[in-house]
């Protein structure tokens, strides 16, 4: 166990608790930028670290009884065959030395645009409110479909990033069904992450893209992080950490693209 990985898996654990966000978002780009990992390294550890932090507020939520577990089916229903494919053409595109590309244009897309849904998270929180769902029957009446649709598209995109399963799930939620309350919002995408990130992360080691020392490593610190990080939230302004988080994911996005 390598105590300077114990200590990113704490603090990037800390921020999650805190705001909710960070977990791939944070930690793909650390392993990449500042230890020097390969892409597919870093998002292949990070897949199978984000889906067993994430299982612990699962446990939480479900206890509390704030998973829907019908909506849960049906973002699964479109995220879980498109994550199998999404490994296969992994696979297919490793010998090409196309694959460190791909990925490295799919990250930097997935943090501008985790960071720009952190950003206008409250707009779109409050335009959502004001209206009803009836409002417009075509989406209300197909919305469930729409949510497989799209689950797919996130069973593609952090498949390939690592990135999106948080922020991007919980936006598509918030549209799609503005009277779900916000903490059951949480527990269904957190109820979704897991067996997402499980799976791309099962592809990902399969492929020989996890480092278990690594894993055990992160988890070591994270797991307390988190815990600790949710305490904290209680007396800290999330929404100055939030915007904080934003800042530093745009940048970080930017630079992968340029």
């Amino acid at each position: 166990m390598d105590p300077l990985f114990a200590i990113v898996g704490f603090l990037v654990g800390l921020c999650v608790g805190l705001t909710g966000v960070g977990g791939g978002a944070l930690m793909t780009p650390i392993l990449i930028l500042v230890f020097g990992l390969p892409m597919t390294l870093a998002v292949g550890t990070d897949l199978c670290f984000a889906s067993v932090t994430k299982a612990c507020g699962v446990w939480f939520h479900r206890r509390k009884g704030n998973v829907r577990w019908h909506l849960v089916g049906r973002l699964a229903l479109g995220s879980i065959p498109a994550t199998l494919i999404t490994v296969y053409l992994l696979d297919s595109l490793e010998p090409d030395g196309i694959l460190e590309t791909v990925i490295s244009y799919t990250l930097s897309a997935m943090l501008v645009i985790t960071s720009l849904v952190l950003l206008m998270k409250e707009r779109i929180q409050r335009r959502v409110s004001l209206k009803e769902p009836e409002r417009n029957h075509w989406i209300h009446q197909h919305r469930d479909n729409l949510l497989t649709l799209l689950g797919a598209m996130l069973g593609v995109l952090v498949t390939l990033s690592s990135v999106g399963a948080g922020a991007l799930t919980a936006v598509i939620l918030f549209l799609l069904y503005p009277r779900m309350p916000v903490v059951a919002v949480v527990g269904t995408d957190l109820a979704h992450a897991v067996p997402l990130a499980a799976l791309a992360g099962f592809g990902h080691f399969e492929l020989g893209n996890v480092d278990i020392a690594l894993l055990g490593s992160l988890l070591l610190g994270s797991i307390p992080g988190a815990a600790i990080g949710s305490q904290l939230g209680f007396y800290l302004p999330e929404h100055i950490l939030r915007r904080g988080l934003a800042g530093i994911l745009l940048l970080t996005g930017l630079k992968f693209a340029f």
